[in-house]
């Protein structure tokens, strides 16, 4: 069942655009192989309040238009289908089911398969660079990114959670 999409929805997700655009593009630390940051937290939040599909677009349009208007260096397609599948993967695991279980699965599956696996090739082409060798730098990032994401998932959920209850006003 699709969602209406409203003024209210297409507001939101601009705001959740721009939002990821800040995060990635001055809010990160960013080198060739390698970017940590929370660029994350707007697709979650998306995937929270709308599901799959419009997390998946805020992940893609935060990448587009930040690779458009604040180039960090050249702009690759596979970064932004990386960026869709963050929001598929968030939305499909964590819409309805913010238990701890979904929100670990959800990290991982987005941190070393999509970071890790995916990106590391779109690196890997971009650049010239050996997959492997790439791949053993990159654990790292995934290494760090793991437990910095389900927590900042965890503590996002409560907060929207409880706001959404009208615990927080």
């Amino acid at each position: 069942m699709t969602k209406k999409i409203t003024t209210k929805m297409v507001g939101t997700v601009g705001l959740l655009v721009a939002v990821h655009v800040v995060l990635s593009r001055f809010c990160s630390i960013n080198a060739w192989n390698i970017k940590i940051g929370f660029a994350f937290v707007p697709i979650f939040v998306a995937a929270y309040l709308y599901g799959p599909l419009m997390a998946g677009v805020v992940g893609a349009l935060g990448d587009f238009v930040g690779a458009i208007a604040v180039p960090i260096g050249m702009y690759f397609p596979g970064f932004t289908v990386t960026c869709f599948l963050t929001g598929v993967i968030f939305g499909l695991l964590l819409h309805k089911k913010q238990t701890a279980p979904h929100i670990l699965g959800a990290v991982i599956v987005n941190q070393l398969v999509l970071g890790l696996l995916l990106n590391t090739l779109w690196i890997s082409i971009l650049y010239g660079a050996p997959y492997r060798s790439l791949l053993v730098t990159r654990i790292v990032q995934s290494a760090i990114l793991i437990p910095v994401e389900f927590l900042t998932i965890g503590f996002v959920m409560r907060t929207l959670f409880h706001r959404r209850r009208g615990v927080i006003s």
